[in-house]
């Protein structure tokens, strides 16, 4: 409190603000509240009370209030600095960092010594990347005086220094704080310092970064009797000996590494580089992993790894080794653990010989564990199945059942003869429901999954995948009852709640993806806003370890953590979930009476319907909504005693559960730009993102920016069907545009687009030349077909007649034929074209759950 705010008060209130404080840092707002009420009472213009008042309120979740409070605790003490902090403190919570930054700023005007605000500022600077104003300020902290005058000894605060000009790029100065740091300490370190062993290693990683490899080398010599992090040490000493190509030292660098761990794939690359050993050298390398291998008999990466390199009888023998070895040991990972190679098809065709050998009983089978042959004696029985037998159906069927040596029949001929044999076998069920996926039944796939959860219930794996496929046969309940086994039973919002506040990813993503398959957009929408709400909650989460890292001196990791974060939204599950919400958004943009929940219970039939059973329909789902609501309201009320947390305080109740609000939006290509943005700047090279990107680009009317989505598709992959109808459309679209962009616009549309299309050029013909270039992917069949349709909807009829035929293409896959299903629903094509549609479908894949015939 400020030396006039304090005159304001007398000796009870200034004791109770203290109290005030003290009740906000222990959570305990109800009481920090009746305080600073009882201070206000007397003096209702106290600006310090107020502004504390307002950082609790804040707290308890009524931001807006407390903003109105702070501006007016702000009129009655413009010069207080307990005001302009909590300004800045409320700035931060609603994440506009520049205002906050501003307020911290004239608190540090008016009070310049204030640690705990210049703290504050350091921190969030940090969080914005301003390394120039961090460095400022990790500068004036370190001068300034502190408690008892300890800043200046304090290593955290010279670290502090070292990181903010390290991520600045300033490396030789922040090799300097932290040596002039060691020069200040009059006493050497304990062996058992691990904040000094951290530094130490910090600032050799700053001199390697530097390009300094020999000197970044002789410091690491220096310290590395001492140092604590004994593996990080030897590892950075064989890199450097690698990079400074002295090679013999860092071959027995390396080869110590070994010693340790013989499992780690990169200390063997490391070796082969020392040794100057390529995948040519195949007998050099194959008399290392062997000198590994016997040294090592229970470690898998020196078997494992020569199957890389080696081919013809070399890899058929070292392939008979490691199959057998690993099958007689019964290692359920063992064809995950080679299916890799199957990359090469000599290679995949000897594992598949070699497998059939086994099952037949025509390949001589070596001991277990042994490559020596098995006496007459040993020989398993015929009459029962053995467990190697069993190992190698497990292990033929995952090999049927991958893309690149699919035979479905075969793999569920295999997996059935596993089962009949081990009917309890968790791992033969889950591959059964896998091959029923594969086969593009996922009634079939869920329910077999479900069986195998059901032989082991406390496996929380097979509890995950059992949902993950109830969510792909769009069973939503199920799958939460299941997920429910595994969560918090008194969690607020029940097992989905739970999940949401674990921030369980995949779970939130597969529900969002099956309530779009299903139209339900408002709750796709909710999933999709939640993955979004999370990736904002791990960069939030930033600000905690600005401090904690420096606190505990865990630098280096910090720094990972930092440049890790600088790339969060690259993470897949972000731009999946991105990429189906502005999706969401542009069909609501396209459909406008989609923002009306009572189409959703329509299930896709608007189109089957007159105008007149359109509005019928939506009355009664209306209504029938209406109703439902008013029981989930009454049965919420019910059980608002639920709600309660565990410091006792009543839970934040979701006002949208549906997502009604994020569907029924008035701007859905605003609340687009929310995902979009970021996966742009992040994802570039996300050629799905760059398209979207042009489809929401094009309907803003922004055309230099959809052009240079379309450019940055093409350049990811200049094939992609998408690019060749997203073209088509975008110069079909320019001619006939009844609003041109203005001349300047045009001028350098052309300059980029002219190459690409002609703006004379005939798009049908071009189009037609596409089409027959392409006859034999139905992908680019249908992208061509989208492109006649945009040019001419009087072709409909032809078009739809064309989906129909690409059923007929010989390289047609079960995802090609599901994505021409969705282009006729989309083109609201006549019932008798989608039956029989559906019909040709179910004829190629008959247990395909798509094409199901009622």
């Amino acid at each position: 409190m400020s030396q006039q705010q304090q005159m304001q008060l007398g000796s009870k209130e200034r004791s109770l603000f203290k109290q005030v404080v003290e009740h906000y840092e222990a959570k305990h707002y109800k009481k920090g509240l009746k305080a600073a009420n009882q201070i206000l009472g007397k003096n209702p213009n106290h600006g310090d009370t107020q502004a504390m008042k307002a950082l609790i309120m804040n707290a308890q979740g009524n931001t807006v209030e407390a903003f109105v409070l702070c501006k007016a605790a702000l009129k009655n003490a413009m010069k207080s600095h307990v005001c302009w902090h909590v300004y800045g403190l409320l700035w931060r919570c609603v994440k506009n960092y520049e205002e906050a930054s501003k307020a911290y700023k004239f608190a540090l005007k008016l009070e310049p010594d204030s640690q705990q605000i210049l703290r504050d500022l350091a921190i969030l600077q940090m969080q914005m990347r301003d390394y120039e104003g961090y460095i400022k300020s990790r500068r004036t902290i370190l001068q300034s005086s502190g408690p008892r005058g300890k800043n200046s000894t304090s290593r955290q605060n010279w670290t502090g220094l070292a990181v903010a000009q390290h991520l600045a790029g300033d490396l030789y100065d922040a090799e300097m704080t932290l040596t002039t740091f060691e020069e200040t300490l009059r006493n050497t370190p304990s062996k058992s310092d691990n904040e000094h062993s951290e530094a130490v290693l910090y600032k050799n990683t700053i001199i390697a970064e530097m390009g300094e490899t020999e000197r970044a080398l002789d410091h690491l010599e220096a310290v590395f009797k001492n140092n604590l992090d004994r593996t990080a040490v030897m590892e950075m000493r064989a890199k450097y000996l690698l990079q400074l190509g002295r090679n013999q030292e860092a071959e027995k660098a390396y080869r110590a590494l070994l010693e340790r761990n013989a499992d780690y794939r990169a200390y063997y690359q490391g070796l082969r580089e020392a040794l100057g050993l390529g995948d040519s050298d195949t007998e050099s390398l194959k008399a290392l992993y062997d000198e590994y291998a016997k040294n090592n008999p229970r470690s898998d990466t020196p078997k494992r790894l020569p199957l890389d390199f080696l081919h013809g009888k070399e890899f058929e023998k070292a392939a008979d080794q490691y199959l057998q070895q690993m099958l007689h040991k019964g290692v359920p990972s063992t064809f995950a653990n080679i299916k890799s190679l199957y990359s090469d098809s000599a290679k995949r065709d000897t594992i598949q010989g070699l497998a059939e050998s086994y099952l037949d009983g025509t390949h001589a089978h070596l001991a277990n564990g042994s490559y020596e042959k098995q006496t007459d004696g040993e020989q398993e029985s015929t009459t029962k199945k053995s467990p190697f037998d069993l190992a190698v159906l497990y292990f033929l069927a995952q090999h049927y059942n991958y893309h690149r040596s699919q035979d479905l029949t075969r793999a569920m001929e295999l997996i059935d003869r596993a089962i009949a044999a081990q009917p309890e076998e968790v791992n033969f069920h889950m591959t059964r429901a896998r091959i029923w996926k594969h086969r593009g039944n996922s009634q079939k796939a869920s329910e077999t999954m479900e069986k195998a959860r059901s032989l082991d219930e406390r496996d929380r794996y097979i509890n995950t995948k059992a949902a993950k496929y109830q969510l792909r046969n769009n069973e939503n309940e199920a799958a939460t009852m299941n997920m429910g086994k595994f969560t918090r039973k008194d969690a607020v919002g029940g097992p989905l709640g739970d999940l949401i506040e674990m921030q369980c990813m995949w779970y939130i993503t597969e529900d969002g993806e099956s309530y779009l398959r299903q139209g339900k957009l408002g709750l796709a929408l909710k999933r999709f806003t939640s993955v979004y709400d999370i990736f904002d909650t791990w960069q939030e989460d930033q600000f905690d370890f600005h401090s904690f890292s420096l606190r505990k001196g865990q630098i280096r990791a910090y720094i990972d953590m930092v440049k890790w974060q600088d790339h969060l939204r690259e993470h897949p599950f972000f731009s999946r979930a991105a990429i189906s919400a502005v999706k969401i958004y542009v069909k609501l943009f396209d459909n406008p009476q989609l923002r009306d929940e009572s189409f959703y219970g329509m299930n896709g039939s608007l189109d089957k319907m007159s105008p007149s059973e359109v509005k019928k329909a939506q009355k009664k789902a209306r209504k029938a909504r209406e109703k439902q609501e008013q029981a989930e309201a009454e049965k919420a009320d019910a059980k608002k005693t639920a709600n309660v947390g565990g410091d006792g305080e009543q839970k934040k109740e979701d006002q949208d559960p549906k997502g009604a609000k994020l569907v029924g939006t008035a701007e859905p290509l605003v609340d687009a730009m929310k995902f979009l943005t970021p996966l742009l700047e992040f994802s570039p090279r996300n050629i799905a993102a760059q398209q979207v990107g042009f489809e929401v680009f094009l309907r803003t009317k922004k055309y230099l920016l959809a052009l240079r989505c379309l450019i940055a598709a093409r350049s990811i992959d200049p094939t992609h069907p998408k690019n060749h109808e997203q073209v088509i459309r975008f110069r079909h679209f320019l001619k006939s545009v009844r609003e041109p962009p203005s001349p300047k616009v045009l001028e350098a549309l052309e300059d980029e687009l002219a190459p690409i299309v002609s703006p004379e050029a005939d798009l049908l013909k071009l189009n037609s030349d596409f089409l027959a270039q392409n006859s034999e992917s139905a992908a680019h069949v249908q992208a061509s077909l989208r492109a006649r349709q945009s040019i001419d909807p009087q072709t409909a009829d032809e078009n739809q007649k064309d989906v129909i035929r690409t059923l007929a293409v010989p390289s047609v896959t079960l995802e090609d034929a599901m994505r021409g299903l969705d282009l006729l629903k989309e083109w609201e094509a006549e019932s008798r074209y989608r039956e029989c549609y559906v019909a040709a479908a179910h004829e190629r894949w008959p247990e395909a759950t798509e094409f199901a015939t009622k």
